[in-house]
């Protein structure tokens, strides 16, 4: 996912750079949108592994 948020961020600079401020602006808010989800899976993934070591070890 992050992967995508990279491409939609490219997509975002090179629109930007040759004028085309529309798609520029959408790509740069899709990229923001697809990396804050990539960092909420990534904490829940991260505290259900927590929580699950925990029952473990216990």
């Amino acid at each position: 996912m992050l992967k995508l948020a990279l491409f939609f961020l490219v997509v975002s600079l090179i629109a930007g750079i040759f004028g085309f401020t529309g798609i520029s602006a959408v790509s740069a808010g899709m990229a923001k949108i697809l990396f804050f989800i990539a960092i909420l899976a990534f904490v829940i993934v991260l505290l259900l592994v927590i929580l699950s070591a925990r029952s473990l070890f216990n």
